[in-house]
């Protein structure tokens, strides 16, 4: 059993009573409080949004039929679309679609950057999507009535209250831990995760790794039929970068203002190699023309991370 299992289990049942805000003061209170006991605090670190699921069936007057349009579709068709479509295509019939946003909640377990709980939360709202059945289209199959290309869509009106859901919880030493050690991409996010800790950075005991990163975990199957997860750094600072792409000649004292400017914006220092590293918007080229400027006698990066950085030009790696 997982030593998290119970605070799961409490949350999943817990998340969907609580009332969606803007700021989510209450479900991070709650959260915090099943942890109290382990000592150990959360904080929002990220929201993602973008992404939605199939949702379930309503009739014309938006009343529920079905909660999951996938399972009714194969319980009424025995797995023929014909089945299905000579039951119901004379009934007015719409499908949904659940639009979600990802929260993302944290704590520090130790003093690595990759010592963290992750937590995250869905929030997902039900809206109209589309007529469940249209008599220029027929479908081939049932995969193509789930989920059909080019079909009319209805406006998004919205179907009910948005809703927290439980979507999972890791202690990411452990996913490090299982990755393949002799993976390109797992040898470089090693290497990150350990020039976080050599760099100025890493030396803020107050603003760990994980109050500036999520790690984004994509799941898969291997070929031992168990689940898996491919890991993608993501930081918690969205806004677009246009600090060094609006003047690529930037350079010496100019250069370093620039740079520490955008470190305080961050919120730590030598955010702008990390970020670099992680393709968010920062070019190449600040590292070289940061390269360039030390050789000038431009002294204005601390030697900790002067020394990370020779190492990057000496062999280049991104996340």
């Amino acid at each position: 059993m997982n030593e998290f299992d119970w605070q799961a289990k409490k949350l999943t049942t817990q998340c969907p009573e609580l009332l969606v805000s803007t700021g989510h003061e209450d479900l991070l209170k709650a959260i915090n409080t099943l942890f109290a006991p382990l000592e150990l605090e959360f904080s929002q670190v990220l929201e993602r949004s973008g992404w939605h699921h199939l949702g379930g069936v309503v009739d014309i007057d938006l009343r529920p039929v079905a909660d999951n349009l996938r399972i009714w579709a194969e319980q009424e068709s025995d797995g023929d679309v014909d089945v299905l479509l000579d039951k119901y295509a004379g009934q007015q019939l719409f499908a949904t679609r659940l639009e979600g946003r990802t929260l993302y909640f944290t704590a520090p377990t130790g003093d690595r950057p990759e010592h963290f709980l992750q937590l995250e939360i869905e929030i997902r709202q039900e809206v109209l999507d589309r007529a469940l059945f249209d008599p220029d289209f027929w479908p081939d199959n049932i995969e193509e009535f789930l989920d059909p290309v080019d079909f009319p869509r209805l406006e998004a009106e919205i179907i009910g209250q948005p809703q927290y859901r439980f979507r999972r919880l890791h202690k990411m030493l452990d996913i490090f831990l299982e990755q393949n050690p002799h993976s390109r991409h797992v040898q470089n996010l090693n290497r990150f995760m350990q020039d976080w800790q050599s760099s100025s950075a890493g030396q803020n005991d107050d603003m760990p790794f994980c109050s500036h990163w999520v790690m984004v975990l994509q799941e898969y199957q291997g070929s031992d039929k168990e689940s898996h997860f491919n890991i993608k750094p993501t930081s918690s600072f969205t806004r677009k970068v246009s600090e060094f792409t609006d003047n690529p000649a930037l350079h010496g004292a100019e250069l370093a203002k620039t740079i520490h400017a955008f470190d305080r914006q961050v919120g730590y220092p030598f955010a702008w190699f990390f970020l670099m590293l992680n393709r968010r918007g920062v070019p190449t080229g600040v590292a070289d023309a940061v390269l360039r400027d030390q050789m000038e006698a431009y002294d204005y990066l601390p030697a900790r991370d002067l020394k990370i950085l020779r190492e990057w030009e000496k062999r280049p790696y991104s996340v």
